[in-house]
């Protein structure tokens, strides 16, 4: 169907859910937009169970004239856990690396460890980005804690590995739709950082609105380079299990491994980049446990223009 039309359908479908689903048991349903070829689009749907689905999920597919995907993606989660820029490894990203450098551990005090994605400037000063649930410890650390590089699983210890102190952090609700889970930690005064060691060279842009079907990448703590694509965007009610709760998030990218896994536990915070351009376009996030086209599970992103608004930042290099 025509974007336009995917998208009206979809609008719709999220303000009739509560009527659709009577007589129905679902325990969430996740609606975005698929591409299938050039100017074809097909509703993109996601659920934790399609046997508990069944009756729902014919309906909308009766609704979309069976111009849908629907895809089992079981429960998602927050993904929280000197070589050359081609070579690497998740082993020397666990490692303290000095200067900062892209992919590597970090975290809160109080966390075990995610993955510093890019480096931001906020008014004239460089800070480090990852999630709220990295650094921010889901909302519940303070501003000036201590940001750790490498992660507290990794080793990292208060003040012995401390890089710079948290800055700003997005708000995580569990009573109203979230769009961004990001946060950013202001480097400390001699902390070096090295924006632009990426596999394959420095991100060159920043990806303006939804990148449909793009062929990307990722360089994370725990799975380290990985390649994929784009499977779905503006995702709407996307259902995240937090360490403080389940929390919705609406306009989300959704993105598939290619040949394996695009990412797992560890890899939240890390920056999402396409393949040709070379442009950011998300900040990782969650994944899911199955799902995707050889099982391995599914991985959402927060689109980075969002995140970049809320700090009012820039990406540096881009």
């Amino acid at each position: 169907m025509h974007l336009d039309s995917c998208r009206e359908l979809k609008r719709s479908l999220r303000e009739r859910a509560t009527s659709l689903a009577v007589g129905t048991q679902v325990p969430w349903l996740a609606v975005g937009v698929e591409r299938t070829a050039p100017h074809t689009y097909v509703l993109a749907v996601r659920v934790r169970d399609t046997a508990s689905a069944r009756p729902l999920l014919a309906r909308i597919a009766s609704e979309a004239r069976d111009e849908v995907d629907i895809v089992e993606v079981g429960e998602i989660r927050a993904l929280s856990a000197a070589l050359s820029p081609e070579d690497l490894s998740p082993e020397e990203l666990q490692k303290s690396q000095r200067p900062l450098v892209p992919g590597s551990s970090v975290g809160h005090p109080s966390v075990t460890a995610g993955t510093l994605g890019a480096f931001v400037d906020v008014g004239g000063a460089v800070h480090a980005l990852s999630n709220n649930h990295v650094l921010g410890d889901s909302g519940r650390a303070r501003l000036g804690d201590a940001a750790l590089q490498p992660g507290v699983v990794d080793g990292g210890t208060d003040p012995q590995d401390r890089f710079g102190e948290l800055a700003a952090m997005s708000e995580l609700s569990t009573d109203r739709i979230n769009l961004v889970d990001a946060a950013i930690a202001r480097l400390d005064p001699g902390v070096g950082h090295d924006a632009e060691r990426y596999p394959g060279g420095p991100i060159t842009a920043t990806a303006e609105g939804p990148t449909e079907d793009a062929a990307v990448e990722k360089l994370g703590r725990t799975t380290g380079h990985t390649h994929g694509r784009i499977t779905a965007f503006e995702v709407d009610g996307l259902r995240v299990n937090f360490p403080h709760g389940e929390l919705v998030f609406d306009d989300q990218l959704e993105i598939s491994g290619r040949e394996g896994a695009f990412s797992d536990g560890g890899d939240s915070g890390s920056l999402i980049w396409t393949r040709e351009g070379r442009a950011a376009v998300g900040l990782l996030f969650a994944g899911s446990r199955f799902g995707g086209p050889d099982g391995t599970g599914l991985t959402y992103a927060n689109p980075l223009t969002a995140v970049l608004d809320v700090f009012n930042a820039r990406l540096v290099g881009a």
